[in-house]
C-alpha cells in the first residue's frame, strides 16, 4: 500500500465515522496539499498524506492528552510505525507550538517531535487555513476569525489562533509568493 492510500485509509478509519465534519475538513485540506504539487516537488506526496492525516488527534478512538497535534503524532509513531516527516509534520501542523505552550506542553511537544523542514510546514498550514470545517477554501484571515468565533477569544484555542494568527498569514503569503514563483517558470522550492 502506497503512503496516501495508507494515510487516506488511515484517516477515514479514525474520522468519517465519530467526526465527519472533520473528516471533511481533512479531504479539503489534502485537496489543497495536491493543488500544491508543482511547488512541492518530490515532497508531494508526503505533504499530501500529512494533510489528510492532520487532524486524526481529534478521533476519540486515539485522543489521551486533548491536544490533537500530540495525540495524532504519537499515534501515527507508536501505532501505525508511520513516516517520521508525515509524524513530523502531524505534530507541528498550523503553530501547534504556540497552543502547547498554552497548554503548558511545549517542552514536551519540542523534545518529542522534531520540527520539519519549514517550506513543508508553511505549507500545511496554508492548507489548513485555507480550508473551512466543511471542507471548502476559504481566506487565512476569514478561517481564523472562524475558530475565534466558534471557540471563543478567551479559550486556550482562542488565545493561541490569535497569537498565531501573524505566522499563519506570513506562512500563506509564503506560499503564495513560491506559487507565483512556480506559475511564472522558476523551480519547487
Amino acid at each position: 500500500m502506497g503512503l496516501n492510500e495508507w494515510a487516506y485509509s488511515t484517516a477515514e478509519s479514525l474520522l468519517a465515522e465519530p467526526l465527519p465534519r472533520r473528516w471533511a475538513h481533512s479531504l479539503g485540506v489534502a485537496k489543497c496539499a495536491r493543488a500544491l504539487g508543482p511547488i512541492l516537488g518530490d515532497d508531494a506526496e508526503l505533504l499530501e498524506a500529512a494533510a489528510v492525516l492532520h487532524d486524526i488527534g481529534y478521533s476519540p478512538r486515539i485522543a489521551t492528552t486533548g491536544f490533537h497535534p500530540l495525540d495524532g503524532a504519537r499515534f501515527l509513531r507508536e501505532q501505525e510505525g508511520a513516516n517520521e516527516r508525515v509524524v513530523r509534520l502531524v505534530a507541528h501542523h498550523s503553530c501547534a507550538l504556540l497552543e502547547a505552550e498554552e497548554r503548558g506542553i511545549r517542552h514536551e511537544l519540542e523534545s518529542e517531535f522534531e520540527v520539519e523542514r519549514p517550506g513543508l510546514v508553511d505549507a500545511l498550514v496554508f492548507c489548513d487555513m485555507t480550508t473551512t470545517p466543511d471542507g471548502e477554501q476559504t481566506t487565512p484571515a476569514d478561517r481564523v476569525g472562524e475558530i475565534v468565533q466558534r471557540y471563543g477569544p478567551d479559550t486556550i484555542v482562542g488565545r493561541f489562533i490569535q497569537r498565531a494568527a501573524p505566522e499563519i498569514y506570513a506562512a500563506a503569503d509564503r506560499v503564495e509568493n513560491r506559487l507565483a514563483a512556480s506559475a511564472a517558470g522558476h523551480q519547487p522550492m
